[in-house]
Order: C-alpha cells, then structure tokens, then sequence
C-alpha cells in the first residue's frame, strides 16, 4: 500500500477484501449446496422408481383380494369362473 494513502482509504480496501473474501466463501457453499441438491433430485428420482413398482405389485395385490372378497359374496360363484357349483335336484318319484 501506499504510504501517502489516508485512513480511510486503507479501511476502504481492507473492508473490500473482507467482503471479497466473503463472497468468495458464499459463492463456495452455493456450490456445495447445488451439488447436494442435485445428488438429492437424483436419488428421489431413483427412489421414484421404487415406489412405482411397489405401487403396481400393491394395486396388482389389492384388486386380487378384491377379486376374492366378491367371490366370496356372491357365493358359490358364476358359470365359466371355475367357481360355479351345479347342485342336484331331487325328483320326486311320489307324484
């Protein structure tokens, strides 16, 4: 620096450092903060993957269980299900 620069010019180059400097460092961590904010989008969007698969077999699960409490309410079931059942009648040889 120079010798002839006053007070205040000395302060003001000081404090522009400092706030330089301080830029610098926040300009750092912004990165930093990007960079895991990326790695964070990347790994939900793996985990998105996941789900939609665990999604499916859960849908694929439910409508089966679905499928078996209506059997079970209609009965013995309808024809061409593999569930009907052909019940005998009995003739009557009195009449």
């Amino acid at each position: 620096m120079d010798d002839d620069s006053t007070f205040f010019e000395r302060e003001r180059d000081k404090l522009s450092r400092e706030i330089t400097a301080g830029f610098e460092e926040l300009l750092s961590s912004t990165n930093a903060l990007n960079r895991k904010l990326e790695e964070v989008l990347g790994m939900t969007k793996e985990y998105d993957t996941i789900a939609s698969l665990w999604d499916s077999f859960y849908q694929l699960m439910r409508g089966s269980t679905q499928e078996e409490d209506f059997a079970e309410e209609q009965g013995p079931g309808l024809p061409g299900t593999g569930g009907h059942v052909v019940m005998k009648q009995s003739t009557n040889k009195n009449n």
